[in-house]
């Protein structure tokens, strides 16, 4: 697809979304988006190390597990598994690793990050009481209440915490934080959300609670040397990243790889770039590469909840109308930043329009031509079109610009289109055959470009367009069928 560079490392990973519910459309958005950084990365020779996985800890899982009468265990064990399912319901890339934070690897690790920030001086005890919203994991001031409600999740009652728990010194790291992101002014992308960002360490920072007690909450990991104690569930989850490359176990493999590209939900910014970033700097590991923020899908301009019925489940798209499709969808037609609006009513208007008339029936319609006028393939394809790839579109992903790379492609597939309505080979092959079999050689090397582009974005449509054209044959079935 892309010439290759040396190769080098890279390690792309995504948040590890919670096991109380089905897998939704909100977290296929995140995975998608960095799977098609992954792709990129790997056909750049990028070593790339991809990541995902549960949150199996805390208090919202440990409840849903006592709702439904089973073992707590089983239960994260049950949806674990929906969510390992996406990779192949998502395409994604088969090499992937699927970490859970249940996995006796990971626990050590966490045990391990928790006591060296004890011994560096980073973790104390005191009791307490704060304002706590369960559907966050997180601890609330009266500044981010709005009518004494969290603002995303405005249907859970805030509760108030109070207790004797360790807390992580947060505050000692206001200014290497600041110097962190004035050294690296595309830390967090996009530069709204890194703004965001700063002004909330700017504003000073409160330490915060990093364990429960164990009567209250017993899922969780325990705190090394005091039983009566597990590890709130941010810190120990936060730790995936690091244990996922073999931190402390394997540490020529975790300094290989540890140059991590993280794709997290807006919501998701403040542990992500501050108080993950703080807590690698307790151990002395080197911070984050780069922080990429994406925005919330609604539906019909009102957020996806269970209780409106409005939750779209990823799997049943990807039963109507394929793989390729949501990812297309995903990509190009949602924004790869700010939040977004799905519908089954648009997802199938773009579905028709860019997938079925657009890629479909413009491979159709060259290969077609192909096939019935040109007597073998066309060999040198493969040659000329491995840097035809263009500088454009790779700008765009460098700048994990996903929607705008996507929209490249589809110029390339709609220029391709115009070029035969106004060139028309198929007329033309009756008074200039010679001229005609040129424009058709030259159709066959546009899409397979184009193929090239699509590789990263919808490969097993890529993969059939590149087999129709080694073929020299018309798909035998549509790459899109219509859907009325």
């Amino acid at each position: 697809m892309i010439e290759r560079k040396f190769q080098k490392p890279a390690y792309i990973t995504t948040t590890l979304p919670y096991v109380n519910s089905d897998p939704h459309i909100g977290f296929a958005l995140e995975i998608v988006h960095a799977d098609i950084i992954v792709r990129y990365k790997k056909a750049c020779g990028f070593d790339v190390f991809f990541n995902t996985g549960t949150d199996e800890h805390g208090i919202k899982v440990h409840t849903k597990a006592l709702e439904q009468g089973k073992d707590t265990q089983a239960y994260v064990d049950e949806y674990s598994q929906k969510f390992r399912d996406l990779i192949g319901e998502l395409g994604l890339s088969s090499d992937i690793n699927f970490i859970r934070t249940t996995d006796e690897s990971h626990k050590k690790s966490a045990q391990a990050f928790w006591k060296k920030c004890f011994e560096a001086g980073y973790i104390y005890k005191k009791n307490y009481s704060v304002k706590y919203c369960i559907g966050c994991e997180l601890e609330k001031t009266d500044s981010e209440l709005v009518d004494g409600k969290c603002v995303f999740h405005p249907s859970l009652a805030i509760e108030l915490i109070e207790e004797e728990n360790y807390f992580f010194k947060f505050s000692a790291f206001q200014e290497k934080l600041l110097a962190l992101y004035s050294e690296r002014p595309d830390f967090v992308i996009p530069a709204s959300r890194f703004n965001e960002i700063k002004a909330f360490v700017e504003s000073g920072l409160k330490d915060f609670s990093i364990s429960r007690l164990k009567t209250k909450m017993p899922w969780g990991i325990s705190v090394p040397s005091d039983d009566t104690q597990v590890m709130y569930v941010w810190f120990d989850a936060l730790v995936n990243y690091v244990s996922a490359i073999g931190w402390p176990s394997d540490m020529k493999k975790f300094e290989w790889y540890w140059h991590v590209i993280q794709f997290a939900g807006k919501d998701n910014l403040r542990q992500q770039s501050a108080m993950w970033q703080a807590m690698l700097m307790a151990v002395d590991l080197a911070p984050s590469e780069k922080i990429i923020i994406h925005g919330f899908l609604t539906s019909a301009g009102q957020k996806m909840s269970k209780s409106l019925g409005n939750v779209v489940n990823p799997k049943e798209i990807v039963s109507e109308y394929g793989t390729d499709a949501l990812r297309y969808f995903l990509a190009r037609e949602v924004s790869t930043f700010e939040d977004s609006d799905f519908t089954i009513e648009k997802f199938k208007e773009s579905y028709n329009a860019n997938l079925a008339n657009g890629i479909g029936n413009l491979t159709s319609r060259i290969m077609k031509m192909a096939e019935t006028h040109l007597a073998e393939p066309v060999v040198s394809v493969s040659e000329n079109s491995e840097n035809a790839i263009p500088q454009e579109f790779k700008d765009f992903l460098d700048a994990f610009e996903i929607q705008k790379a996507t929209d490249v492609a589809w110029k390339y597939i709609a220029d391709l289109d115009s070029f035969i309505q106004q060139s028309e080979p198929f007329k033309l092959v009756k008074t200039d055959r010679e001229k005609a079999l040129g424009l058709i050689k030259e159709m066959v090397t546009s899409l397979y470009t184009i193929a090239g582009m699509l590789d990263v974005i919808i490969p097993q449509t890529a993969e059939k367009i590149r087999s129709a054209i080694a073929q020299n044959k018309m798909p035998s079935t549509p790459l899109f069928a219509r859907k009325d």
